[in-house]
């Protein structure tokens, strides 16, 4: 019984044809009409079999009568107008299948729970999980998992048609531990050596652009050993691209493009030009480097007004390296903004290392009352001119250093967003965000960090002033802007990028400044350090997130959801039970001991 058409194929041209259908029992319904019903699914979607009792033979009723939920079965039938009328809900709704043969290909125990249930009461994630073969017959996750593979599909494309080779990089690779926790891997023909798998391709895609392959792809699986979130997994996907020859505005151009196409080929969305941001200034209007700007709510910096008033926390944060004052106005907020919700605002900003919110209400008259209204009084007209300030309005304050301000500001913006439903799910909002520092200095250590990755460059015209700067210059390393760019939608980083370093003085300055003796920057990075010395020519290129992609073109906001055998929040695959014990024998062959099962 060969399948002819699959379950969501069938419509009136079909009408009087003989198919064969093959799937799983969706529903069975006896009606005690003289009729059995079956919705028959398979991934593209479902069809109604009809058995009719005063037509069909003994054999072949007995054979409808064993059919449950969840059976594998094929059926061969006649196509015939609906006779209960067209199911608009259905595809093929006009049609029906007038079963004359059926063959149970596989049986099934009772399911934990069925595909059927997708829009109802599903189990928790744990069981889904656990049976995730199953959670996979749901149409929603089918078509979850077809989007993923048109994007797929889609990004190919496009970058075939610009001149892009895909070009798979090693997964055992050696650790470099800059970045996020390495998962290791022992040598067995190596004892007490180990490998990595990569966090990215980066080092690799950059030497593909050293051995001039100019235009590199790869749909690259990394590894990061950290604690999933909802937006993260331990093991993910990057659309990774590396391109030589080029300016930041050249990648921006391709990228941007491709981002165009896939929205457009997938969800049928125009996507117009992308707006620029520097990273200084969506910080100090968002709180944040990948603002969501679907909604108002921008922070005002008020810290020359805030040190003329009498309240001390402004003192004291202006006091700090970096002080500053930030408010956030909220329209209406004086009704909106219950008590309740205000003082919960001082517990949420904490968990970012701030001391609290500041708060006061505008009255009737336009006058600054409740919280520290009193204490702003002497530049209340001050305040009310830069923060536009009108009758009603609820002003939320921040004060501490420059980062720790921003974090608390912003992730506060985001919050009283969400409290008063103030986000247009609806929108589509794309941006760039473009000349980052390279460095920020971290006090409590007393050295820097990238703010990209250490092989980021510095923009063009301030290469020569970078390699001249003081070390101990903070002020000068931080003022250093990069040649770095993030692509963001509607508040989530979806890709992210830069030009690299091609110079070997440049990148020997940088292992430098982040702590790195020339012993151990040869020791971790010979291989790119020699590199650099054959003739690197200059490159850039861009890392998407395509699990954060696909999560964003089919509405989810768990990451689970978009990967078919996903990771629990512990790094577990209930279904696998991975990870799991190995043998002493295995421990042995990789000169492993297992220090665990010792204690």
């Amino acid at each position: 019984m060969k399948r002819t058409h699959h379950c969501a194929e069938l419509r009136p041209e079909h009408v009087g044809q003989t198919v064969t259908l093959t799937g799983w029992v969706n529903a069975y319904r006896d009606h005690g009409t003289g009729l059995v019903f079956v919705d028959l699914r398979d991934r593209e979607g479902l069809t109604q079999l009809v058995f009719d009792k005063e037509d069909a033979d003994e054999a072949l009723l007995a054979q409808a009568d064993k059919l449950r939920n969840e059976y594998v079965v094929a059926a061969t039938g006649a196509v015939r107008t609906r006779e209960g009328g067209p199911n608009p809900k259905l595809a093929t709704g006009e049609v029906e299948v007038v079963v004359s043969s059926v063959e149970v290909l596989s049986e099934t125990d009772t399911p934990p729970f069925l595909p059927s249930d997708d829009k109802g009461d599903l189990p928790r994630e744990e069981i889904r999980l656990k049976h995730r073969y199953i959670d996979l017959r749901r149409p929603r996750m089918q078509e979850i998992m077809r989007t993923r593979h048109r994007v797929t599909k889609v990004v190919r494309d496009y970058f075939d048609e610009h001149g892009f080779w895909e070009i798979e990089t090693p997964y055992l690779c050696k650790s470099t531990p800059e970045g996020a926790r390495d998962f290791i891997v022992p040598s067995r023909n190596q004892p007490g050596s180990w490998y990595a798998l990569p966090q990215s391709p980066q080092l690799f895609k950059q030497l593909l652009m050293v051995a001039g392959a100019e235009r590199y792809l790869q749909i690259a699986r990394c590894f990061r050993d950290e604690d999933p979130r909802a937006d993260r997994q331990a093991e993910f996907t990057q659309i990774d691209c590396e391109m030589s020859f080029v300016e930041q505005a050249d990648v921006i151009e391709i990228m941007e493009g491709m981002v165009r196409r896939v929205w457009k080929d997938v969800l049928g969305v125009e996507v117009p030009a992308v707006d620029r941001m520097t990273y200084h200034e969506a910080m100090n209007r968002y709180g944040i480097d990948r603002p969501d700007r679907r909604f108002g709510l921008e922070l005002v910096d008020v810290s020359e007004i805030a040190g003329k008033s009498d309240f001390k926390v402004f003192h004291g944060a202006l006091d700090k390296r970096k002080g500053c004052v930030k408010v956030i106005r909220v329209p209406g907020g004086a009704e909106k903004l219950t008590r309740k919700l205000t003082d919960g605002y001082t517990e949420f900003v904490k968990q970012f290392g701030a001391g609290g919110v500041p708060t006061l209400k505008v009255n009737a008259e336009g006058r600054p009352e409740t919280g520290i209204g009193r204490f702003v009084e002497s530049v209340w007209d001050e305040l009310k001119a830069a923060t536009g300030a009108e009758p009603g309005d609820t002003l939320l304050f921040g004060a501490d250093s420059w980062g720790t301000c921003l974090k608390a500001m912003g992730e506060l913006r985001l919050k009283v967003a969400r409290d008063l439903d103030l986000i247009d799910e609806s929108k589509w909002d794309f941006l760039w965000v473009v000349d980052f520092p390279m460095f920020e200095y971290d006090e409590e250590t007393g050295r820097f960090y990238s703010l990209h990755h250490p092989f980021t460059a510095p923009n063009p015209d301030q290469v020569e002033a970078f390699l001249a700067a003081d070390p101990g210059d903070v002020d000068t390393i931080e003022g250093v802007v990069s040649a770095g760019y993030d692509i963001i939608v509607n508040g989530s980083e979806i890709g992210g990028g830069s030009i690299r370093i091609h110079r070997q003085d440049v990148q020997s300055k940088v292992f430098s400044l982040l702590g790195m003796s020339e012993e151990e920057a040869k020791d971790k990075f010979s291989f790119l350090l020699d590199a650099l010395r054959f003739g690197a020519p200059p490159h850039g290129g861009i890392a998407f997130g395509l699990d954060r992609l696909v999560m964003h073109l089919t509405g989810t906001d768990n990451i689970r959801d978009v990967i078919a055998f996903p990771k629990t929040q512990t790094g577990a695959d209930l279904m696998s039970d991975a990870p799991g014990a190995v043998s002493d024998a295995q421990l042995e062959e990789l000169h492993v001991r297992n220090v665990v099962d010792e204690e």
